[in-house]
């Protein structure tokens, strides 16, 4: 990419840019698409984090991995995807697929029918699916991109990877907004998680210092569109 950076919005909300010469599309849902190999990426699913939590005597609501999933389900279909790279910590611990109620493990496994699924291994669930199908990798290559959990230290150009949960907190006149959000420098990107109950860690925080070649752009999450905001527009916490 040159070094203006180069989004282009689509009908449907989304945002098209490319990292490093791979042409990719930033969904409001939070998943990346891939639309020259038809893959779909999404990070940090966390299924399963409300029983984890309750188990521990915290209760939230059981409904995250129904709705997580049911938010999957709609961007495959919408986009007829052929491939579903689940960019680790799909699950909250090494225990949630045992609590993965009958339905939503049939949902996983009807996701995995007639394409290719792949589970790339997270430091939540670093076993991998035991009854599931799928594909369990550490890392794998798309359309000249390396797709892994957790991104490296320093730069590490077509990288595209989850773990951070990125955040934008977005400056305005009237006060501040705060969304989950891509952020790329056109030489990796981070996505956002795409868990119900996951939270996001502001890309402000020392945890993203040192991981791109200039100030990145955010992608941030709206109700039906992804907004492009510049670095200077992004405040910390």
């Amino acid at each position: 990419m040159s070094h203006a950076y180069d989004f282009a919005s689509s009908p449907c909300g989304s945002l098209r840019t490319a990292v490093r010469r791979a042409e990719v599309t930033l969904r409001p849902s939070g998943a990346m698409w891939l639309a020259a190999e038809q893959a779909l990426i999404v990070a940090d699913l966390h299924l399963e984090k409300g029983s984890s939590y309750a188990a521990r005597g915290q209760m939230l609501p059981p409904y995250d991995t129904r709705e997580t999933l049911a938010r999957l389900e709609g961007e495959v279909l919408a986009l007829a995807a052929r491939t579903v790279v689940l960019l680790g910590d799909t699950f909250h611990d090494r225990k949630s697929e045992e609590r993965l109620a009958a339905d939503d493990a049939a949902r996983l496994r009807e996701l995995a029918a007639g394409r290719r699924l792949i589970w790339v291994i997270g430091n939540h669930d670093a076993d991998g699916p035991s009854a599931l199908p799928g594909e369990a990798v550490d890392e794998i290559e798309i359309c000249g991109l390396t797709l892994r959990h957790e991104p490296q230290a320093g730069q590490q150009p077509g990288e595209i990877a989850g773990h951070l949960h990125p955040a934008a907190k977005v400056r305005a006149s009237r006060g501040s907004v705060r969304r989950r959000c891509f952020v790329t420098d056109g030489e990796r990107a981070i996505l956002p998680a795409f868990g119900a109950y996951a939270g996001g860690l502001n890309v402000r925080d020392a945890a993203f210092a040192g991981l791109f070649a200039r100030p990145p752009l955010a992608g941030a999450l709206g109700a039906a569109r992804v907004h492009a905001v510049g670095w200077r527009s992004l405040g910390p916490d």
